[in-house]
């Protein structure tokens, strides 16, 4: 049958009537180790994340092949994933064999293997949609046979696939090179902070100056008024409601993420007196895996009062001596964070600082004018590299849009409408789209086999 939403030259059928065979695979025991030991790939949902695999996660053996439901599915053989994973459709250039989450399409030989693999990711939201279950969402067998299938003439499915070749090659080296920008723009903003605290970022304004203090060294501790003071710990029971409190996962980049998702814990007045968080305080992180231990952030606004958890030191910086949002520059430069950890103290997978670690931590210190003037350069800077991770965030939307817009552009006939004016004799008679699957039907005859059920041994 044919479609309003496709060229009259096509026909719109089911699924199934355009493939050999849809075969699946299944789980070698997981208690027999040594079946997992073997060099046979075996496909799972967590191969699914690409459209062209080079290996598999895991290797079974030929006995795991042997005595479990699995198949090895020959190189090129589209698969698809029906539970979890809805909608990723991958070809693999060597042989594999699959678990039961994952289907392989045997394709007769008048179906453009990537025109179908395109078509499959061009409804590959209409598959999530259709997928059933509370914890796992899968579809059923009888539901992916029965999707509507867009077919054209043979000579157009090649046509149509060497064109999405062509454009989503561009649209996906466009994803990826503003996908590389986030990483460019933490190098800089780290390379900022770098600049801030040894004084090249304001060299040239030191040098305007008719006379200007040389900086000096200082130890954190000379700079703090209260603390290092350590956190409250309280048990998960007493979390829900009471006052906010700020964990090691509420700070990120300096500054407190999302004061509306901070978590709440119940407290008394003492309590909250002891550990509440002032406007200005550091926090700084002292427990966590290395490559997260001393991340500190400014308090730089407080919506109602906080306090802070046990993972975490709250320093009180002395205002006369060194502005706050200066020292949190420091503690979060590279030689700041570098100087933080020296001192750490490795447990497995964690590692920890004290209140010494962080009073000692030694950084070189400009005239209060001059620390003003660091904090509102880097400030300009940051909000500089902000707008261009924001129009870069929102060109990647608009480029993973844009290969659903071509996807259905091209099912849709839109991409070949010319190409079908110029070559009218390669879409009509024994080239047309009824008499292709006519040849299919013949084939899937020819093809067609009993079920056999697999032998066990």
């Amino acid at each position: 049958m044919t479609d309003s939403i496709t060229p009259p030259q096509w026909l719109t059928v089911p699924l199934e009537n355009v493939i050999l065979r849809i075969v699946g695979g299944g789980t070698p025991s997981k208690s027999k180790p040594e079946y997992y030991q073997g060099e046979i790939p075996w496909m799972s949902v967590k191969d699914m994340n690409k459209h062209a695999l080079q290996d598999t996660a895991d290797h079974i053996s030929q006995a795991a092949v042997d005595n479990s439901s699995t198949n090895v599915i020959p190189a090129g053989t589209p698969i698809v994933a029906t539970r979890m994973s809805l909608g990723k459709i991958v070809v693999a250039d060597f042989d594999s064999a699959i678990n039961q989450d994952l289907k392989a399409l045997f394709l007769p030989s008048e179906i453009h293997r990537n025109y179908l693999v395109y078509w499959y990711r061009s409804v590959a939201r209409q598959i999530e949609q259709m997928g059933t279950g509370t914890t796992v969402k899968g579809i059923r067998l009888e539901v992916l046979k029965g999707l509507e299938f867009a077919l054209p003439p043979l000579a157009e499915q090649k046509v149509i696939a060497d064109k999405l070749d062509t454009l989503l090659a561009q649209v996906e080296n466009t994803k990826a090179r503003l996908e590389r920008t986030p990483q460019i723009l933490k190098r800089f903003r780290q390379s900022v902070l770098a600049a801030a605290v040894s004084g090249r970022l304001t060299e040239e304004w030191r040098g305007k100056l008719a006379e200007h203090d040389e900086w000096r060294q200082v130890s954190l501790g000379d700079l703090i008024e209260n603390g290092p003071q350590n956190g409250i710990y309280k048990p998960t029971n007493l979390y829900g409601s009471g006052c906010l409190i700020i964990r090691i996962d509420s700070f990120y980049d300096g500054i407190i993420a999302d004061w509306s998702k901070l978590k709440r814990v119940q407290l008394d007045a003492p309590e909250i007196e002891k550990w509440h968080v002032n406007q200005g305080d550091i926090l700084v992180n002292r427990v966590n895996s290395i490559e997260y231990l001393g991340k500190s952030a400014l308090v730089n606004e407080l919506t109602e009062p906080a306090v802070f958890e046990s993972n975490i030191m709250r320093l009180s910086i002395k205002k006369d001596f060194a502005k706050p949002e200066f020292v949190s520059l420091f503690l979060r430069s590279p030689v700041g964070l570098e100087r933080l950890r020296a001192n750490a103290k490795l447990a497995v997978n964690q590692a920890s600082i004290n209140q010494n670690d962080v009073k000692g931590c030694l950084l070189i210190l400009p005239t209060l004018s001059e620390q003003s003037e660091i904090v509102h350069r880097v400030d300009q800077l940051f909000a500089h590299a902000d707008r261009i991770e924001q129009q870069v965030n929102n060109a990647l939307a608009r480029v993973n849009n844009l290969t659903q817009s071509i996807l259905a552009k091209a099912f849709r006939g839109e991409l070949t409408e010319q190409w079908r004016k110029d070559n009218p004799k390669l879409i009509s008679g024994e080239n047309s789209a009824e008499a292709l699957l006519d040849r299919i039907k013949a084939e899937r005859a020819a093809t067609a086999k009993p079920k056999r059920r697999k032998a066990k041994t």
